[in-house]
């Protein structure tokens, strides 16, 4: 061991930072520490006596049979062997597999933790495993370079480092130049790619980071660091140096270094990837190598029946994360040395199954058949459970079939439900489903009220089932579906890896950077003789998309997305950046892909090229478009070609906004109002690196730079609740459902003694459809349209509520699932509102008679540490709750009201408002919202609000009065109602 003592004149230096590292792998680590002169192998890169210990010692009479058949030849043709190993697979694999020597001589060339503790055996093998460190390593036959330190297995060389003392003004990335500048990789066997030493880390007192590569001038190095303070770099650690986790155990875990983590390393995460003729070890990132030993230990001190919320964002390379955890989750063993869990379920919420994740998956099998991938039916999933398939990989939908729901028999295995991208895929019915298949055990009560409490029980938390949930934008029914109750009472995140912490170690960009507003200013002219009244929204949202299709106000646009294109952004990554053009609606991005091709062609533009990406068949001017039509190839074959040099735009509607993973994207151009999670998800398009990319852009021709840092901050950092939702809501809504005038307990009771009771025919839908229409004759004589659409909406909150409440708690109480199971059928069966007739607004009866787009702002949009918002819990229902900001603007309405008018009214007068929100927010309402500016969709809303009042107070004549005569308070109230809307449609 490493030991020595220093004086004031070198206590300082480099040298100290490097034995203080050898001292605490030796004293606390379990290494030997080897002398480089006399141990050090440079033609092999090998310490050779050390390898050969390791074997005779381990696997004695293989040695000897070794001897026998070779005799003083005998570690001669050993060391050829592992040579010739070493040139064909990487360093990881020849661990892992050994060599083989004629005849039939197998060595082992490392032991790798057991499972489990059942054969002693492999467990003093483990143990036998010779962990070495070498200091001042002359690798090199052509000069006397040095690296500091050189860490071995058995003799085989796994990693270096370069050690840098910031005492001497010496960082990390004085390492990382010294490794491009003076560590070629080229005839040194030490530092060949996959032949040599698995990775190279640059360490100082404070940050590590590692490549798996030299290529010199273009190596390429990662942070490997845990973190401070929810962005880069490493906390502060008592009495030792921030980078400690290197070489010490800390209280919340091993060092990397360790015997236990590095042997896990090699054995069970390093792989090499391949795609086409490119490939890279992957090495994990710290917080990818932490999450998932931390997963692993608690799943094992605590059993199946856990909930983990993981929120890693984008770029945190989730789908290893996923792929490790399911593969080595299946091999968990409990202290009694019990398996754990019989399967791994992968789900992801996207219909075209991830095929980054599921190829990532299926390399990390080493077994045939461990990884079940099911691109078929449901059957073939039902099938694949019932086998005992380890890792399953599917697709949320699938588990919302009648076959799923079949299974019984399953509680008895135990289940890893691993869900990528979790803000969507748990919170409906398929994941109820899916939770009936593993949950669901054959009944033998005939007691229904048993069965039905058995039914509830199936949708709370399940002790068969462990749900992983990855994702880098909970909701808040997520962090309450599955984070983990802290001190404070609240759910969190059991693990995290900020956005600000990716940006901060460039392993995304910031797509906020460059930001740039534009506002589209309308002045539409009648074009025709007489005039026609155009009644309702229908007629003012057509009027508004006629203005957004218009020629005219397209046209300004795409001259601004070309000439930007071609000044900014087409000489980025070597000429090769490309851009999307983000649009409202299939129409939209047709017809913008029309026109910036027309543009291009008029300019004689000759280096440009545009394709266009949307779903299904479109009608326009009478001809019927389809993408692959537009494209001129199959719709499969876009990403490929648009990854190639032809194409340099991608015009999308819905399409391609989340999931496409496209590095080379520099520019997006947005016409379309985002909010919330959408507006992250489809500007984080935007982020993935590649080499020289350094910044992107985009301009926004629809939202304010201040709405879009809104949508960000509470994914910023941490992403936390205000307060936890209060469940009891439950049974706020059920008594209103249970105390309207069209439900009637013993009908609900009738129902549900026949929905429950098991196997249903033909017969029992004809009496169970007949039992909730007399609810809906009584809800069809009800004049009053207003509370008829109050009682939709409540049907549809109690429903999403009630799911809700039902997996995170078990709630024994019946009468709430025979209320969910008639009302579900009650809220099919009800009648729609009545909705007018199409009102067609064409040319013939509008022109747009000028059109001027201008540049409101520009600059960085970009979140500051600190700059987190926390999320609301799910409070009110058929209403959103109000703001700090919105409680003093309605003060300010009541206030003035009654001033002018010497009335007393109360905010609970003026939330009556409320309900005429609730009554004019329809979907198509919220649609047109959602997709155009608050200057052309405000005076449709306008119009559909006063109209509401004025049917809301035609009992009341004081406040109709008010509500008729005083135009700037009526506008005053309305503009704050139209806040409130804009907010439920934007997500809010």
């Amino acid at each position: 061991m490493s030991d020595q003592t220093h004086t004031t004149a070198d206590i300082h230096q480099e040298k100290v930072f490097e034995e203080h590292i050898v001292a605490c792998l030796t004293g606390e680590q379990g290494y030997v520490e080897r002398d480089c002169p006399s141990h050090y192998d440079v033609a092999y890169a090998l310490d050779t006596k050390l390898l050969f210990r390791f074997l005779k010692s381990t696997q004695p009479e293989a040695w000897q049979t070794l001897e026998d058949h070779y005799s003083a030849q005998a570690e001669v043709e050993v060391l050829k062997r592992l040579e010739q190993a070493l040139r064909q697979n990487p360093t990881h694999v020849v661990l892992r597999e050994g060599i083989k020597l004629v005849p039939n001589i197998r060595f082992s060339l490392c032991f790798f933790k057991p499972a489990s503790n059942l054969n002693p055996d492999l467990t003093r093998l483990y143990e036998a495993n010779i962990l070495s460190v070498m200091r001042q390593v002359t690798y090199s036959a052509k000069n006397r370079n040095a690296i500091d330190l050189v860490t071995f297995v058995n003799g085989i060389p796994v990693t270096t480092l370069e050690v840098k003392n910031l005492l001497t003004r010496q960082s990390f990335k004085h390492a990382e130049r010294q490794y491009r500048k003076d560590r070629s990789p080229a005839g040194e066997p030490l530092l060949t790619f996959k032949r040599g030493a698995i990775v190279h880390l640059a360490v100082d007192q404070d940050n590590v980071s590692m490549t798996t590569r030299l290529m010199n001038g273009k190596t390429r190095f990662l942070p490997l660091n845990r973190g401070r303070d929810g962005g880069a770099g490493n906390p502060d650690v008592l009495g030792e140096n921030r980078t400690a986790y290197l070489y010490k155990d800390l209280p919340d875990g091993k060092a990397v270094l360790s015997r236990e983590v590095l042997l896990d390393l090699i054995g069970r995460f390093i792989h090499l990837e391949r795609g086409g003729s490119k490939e890279a070890l992957i090495f994990p990132r710290f917080q990818q190598l932490d999450a998932v030993r931390k997963l692993l230990a608690d799943a094992k001190s605590q059993g199946a029946g856990q909930n983990y919320l993981i929120q890693h964002s984008a770029g945190s390379g989730k789908s290893n994360t996923i792929a490790w955890t399911a593969h080595q989750i299946i091999n968990l063993h409990d202290d009694d040395d019990l398996p754990l869990f019989d399967t791994a379920i992968i789900v992801t919420d996207r219909l075209v199954l991830d095929r980054q994740l599921q190829n990532t998956i299926g390399g990390f099998a080493q077994t045939e058949g461990v990884v079940k991938k099911i691109d078929g039916t449901s059957r073939d999933l039902k099938k694949a459970i019932e086998d005992g398939a380890r890792i399953i990989i599917t697709t949320i939908q699938k588990f919302g079939t009648e076959h799923l729901a079949a299974i019984s028999g399953q509680s008895s295995k135990n289940f890893a439900v691993i869900i990528d991208e979790a803000h969507s895929s748990q919170s409906g019915k398929a994941a109820q489903a899916m939770s009936d298949a593993l949950t669901r055990a054959a009944s033998s009560s005939d007691e229904i009220e048993d069965l039905i409490l058995a039914h509830q029980a199936a949708r709370g938390p399940q002790k068969n089932i462990s749900f992983l949930a990855f994702t880098a934008t909970p909701r808040n029914v997520t962090l309450e579906r599955f984070g983990r109750i802290g001190s404070d009472g609240k759910p969190h995140p059991f693990h995290l890896y900020s956005m600000r912490q990716a940006i901060e170690e460039k392993f995304i960009l910031d797509v906020l950077q460059n930001y740039s507003t534009y506002k589209a200013y309308y002045q539409l002219e009648k074009a025709i003789e007489d005039d026609p009244e155009f009644k309702g929204r229908k007629a003012q949202a057509r009027v508004a998309r006629y203005a957004s299709l218009h020629p005219s106000a397209i046209d300004q646009k795409v001259e601004v997305i070309v000439e930007h294109f071609r000044r900014h952004v087409a000489k980025e990554l070597g000429g090769k950046a490309k851009a999307m053009v983000v649009t409202q609606s299939r129409e939209h991005a047709l017809r913008y892909w029309q026109q910036i091709n027309a543009y291009i062609e008029g300019k004689g533009y000759s280096d440009l090229k545009a394709l266009v990406a949307f779903s299904g068949d479109l009608e326009v001017d009478d001809q019927v478009w389809t993408e692959a039509g537009a494209n001129g190839f199959p719709e499969t074959e876009l990403p490929k070609r648009f990854d190639g040099d032809e194409f340099q735009i991608l015009v999308v509607a819905e399409k391609y906004q989340t999931g496409f993973d496209q590095p080379k994207l520099v520019a997006m151009y947005v016409d379309k109002k985002l909010a919330g999670l959408q507006a992250v998800q489809t500007l984080a398009r935007l982020n993935r690196t590649r080499a020289n990319k350094e910044r992107t852009f985009i301009l926004d021709f629809q939202n304010t730079m201040d709405e879009i840092k809104e949508a960000f901050s509470p994914f910023f950092e941490v992403t936390a609740l205000e307060e936890r939702t209060d469940l009891n809501q439950i049974y706020d809504l059920e008594q209103r459902i249970s105390g309207s005038s069209y439900v009637i307990s013993d009908e609900v009771e009738r129902f549900a003694e026949r929905f429950f009771k098991g196997e249903l025919d033909t017969q029992d839908r004809l009496e169970l459809e007949g039992t909730v229409r007399l609810a809906v004759s009584r809800f069809e004589l009800d004049e009053d349209e207003a509370q008829k659409e109050e009682f939709r909406q409540l049907l549809k909150s109690f429903a999403r509520f009630y799911t809700f409440v039902a997996q995170v708690v078990k709630l024994h109480d019946p009468w709430l699932e025979k209320l969910y199971a008639y009302t579900s059928w009650l809220s099919r069966l009800l009648p729609s509102r009545d909705v007018p007739p199409d009102i067609e607004v064409s040319d013939e009866m509008l022109e747009l008679s000028a059109f001027r787009l201008q540049q409101e702002a520009e600059g960085n949009a970009s979140l500051q540490a600190g700059e987190t918002t926390t999320l609301q819990p799910i409070t009110e229902f058929g209403a959103n709750p109000y703001t700090e900001e919105e409680e003093k603007s309605l003060s300010e309405i009541i206030g003035s009201f009654n001033d002018r008018h010497g009335t007393n009214f109360t905010r609970e007068d003026f939330l009556r408002f409320e309900r005429v929100n609730r009554e004019i927010l329809d979907d198509e309402m919220l649609d047109m919202m959602r997709n155009n500016p608050a200057d052309v969709v405000y005076n449709a809303f306008s119009q559909a609000f006063f109209q509401g009042m004025v049917r809301m107070f035609q009992q009341d004549n004081e406040m109709k009065s008010v509500v008729m005569t005083d135009k700037e308070a009526r506008e005053q109230a309305t503009r704050h109602f139209f806040k409130r809307a804009q907010r439920q449609a934007q997500g809010g």
